[in-house]
């Protein structure tokens, strides 16, 4: 048990990741509220209905899916500290006018604040890469993962703890500023998004899309696409389920087995000595999910969470170390922002697939729908993961000699481990 612990200590000692992880959790946790808070406002405040609420959660998800390459481009660019404060100005303008707002200015308004959303998930993942070393990183990713988890399980509660207790319109302001507050936290940190080793060296150091947007990275984005439609399909079938035998009051607590068991997954995966395939830990976690549709009651679906939850920020993990090993130092903004633009898709066309499905079936395929995307977009990756990569004349301001050992170990991320 000495050796996890050593693990995650030398992560922390990293300098500036325990203040950059604690202030990210900050900014991370709002993010996941704002989607609710929003709902909470339509309804309570507005007096409209979910379907309308509905539109306008999608307006800003659709919105964060396009500003992730955008952002990432940015800092690529400037820096990660103009980019900071620049969205949190947005997301200060946006949330103190939300109480204020008419649903018809608020709809498109939603989409605009998605769009400059603060990329604390970006920045901070782009951070992990540039202070750790290799054999930290899986680690280090996974109490990023870990700390996702921990913002969806805390962030949407209290926004709906808060709403029933005080004014909607107060609740749409307090996560705005924590939002505000987590983005002008990091840029005063203004962590370091290169190592030594990757200074840019001007336009040379950006190599072009072709050059590294290759079978390995499009397996990977695809391989995150696939695992947040497949959670996002969970969330919406235990609830179908547990309708359906009426035990619909026991949601949360299967969602927080949920959640707990993919924190306990990711501690111990960041843990292991070895990595284990992605396409191999989503192909698991898809099969896991596809038997909780057999489960007769909220019980036995806490027994089947446990299972799946497991493998859940493992996935997510696996997933994020793989980009940060296949993007070169010039791109991986971009590259971070496809991988959060692929994650937010998936979550935005999971439930209504799962949901489509339950309507037309039973509560039971919600579960195989959700696993089977799990399943099928594992195998693309798997085979996408085997095609060889493209050879592109190298850069003439590219480091040769550092060159193969960098492409044996992104190969390495999403290849079969042997």
């Amino acid at each position: 048990m000495v050796a996890p612990v050593t693990s995650y200590r030398q992560v922390l000692a990293a300098p500036g990741m325990a203040p950059l992880l604690g202030v990210s959790l900050v900014a991370r946790v709002a993010i996941t509220a704002d989607v609710m808070a929003l709902t909470m406002y339509i309804v309570l405040g507005l007096h409209m209905s979910y379907a309308a609420a509905g539109g306008v959660a999608a307006a800003m998800t659709a919105g964060m899916a396009l500003g992730g390459p955008l952002a990432g481009r940015m800092v690529d660019r400037r820096g990660p500290r103009i980019v900071l404060l620049v969205t949190a100005a947005a997301q200060v303008v946006f949330w103190l006018g939300v109480p204020a707002l008419p649903y018809g200015i608020l709809l498109p308004a939603a989409g605009a604040a998605g769009l400059l959303m603060v990329p604390a998930q970006l920045v901070t993942r782009q951070a992990i890469t540039a202070t750790t070393t290799a054999g930290q990183r899986r680690a280090a990713f996974a109490l990023e993962s870990v700390q996702g988890e921990l913002s969806y399980m805390v962030g949407p509660p209290i926004a709906i703890l808060c709403a029933s207790q005080l004014s909607s319109g107060v609740v749409a302001w307090g996560v705005g500023a924590a939002i505000a507050a987590g983005g002008v936290g990091i840029a005063l940190l203004n962590p370091p998004l290169r190592a030594d080793s990757e200074i840019d060296a001007g336009p040379a150091g950006r190599p072009r899309l072709r050059e590294w947007m290759g079978p390995r990275m499009i397996a990977v984005l695809v391989m995150a696409f696939g695992t947040t439609m497949l959670l996002s399909g969970t969330d919406l079938a235990i609830v179908a389920t547990l309708k359906a035998v009426g035990q619909v009051s026991w949601a949360a607590v299967v969602v927080a087995v949920y959640g707990a068991s993919s924190v306990v997954g990711g501690l111990v995966y960041g843990a292991l000595s070895r990595p284990l395939s992605t396409w191999l830990l989503l192909g698991l976690l898809g099969l896991a999910t596809i038997p909780a549709g057999l489960a007769p009651g909220w019980a036995w679906l806490c027994v089947a969470g446990v299972g799946a939850g497991l493998l859940t920020a493992p996935t997510l993990s696996a997933v994020a170390d793989a980009v940060s090993r296949l993007a070169p130092a010039g791109v991986r903004g971009v590259a971070t922002g496809l991988q959060s633009s692929a994650l937010s898709a998936g979550f935005a066309l999971g439930s209504p697939i799962v949901g489509g499905t339950i309507d037309a079936w039973v509560p039971v395929g919600g579960f195989a729908v959700a696993g089977l995307a799990g399943l099928v977009t594992a195998l693309t990756g798997y085979l996408l993961s085997r095609r060889p990569p493209a050879q592109h004349r190298p850069s003439p301001s590219a480091p040769g000699p550092a060159e193969p050992p960098a492409l044996e170990s992104c190969t390495a991320a999403v290849r079969p481990t042997m």
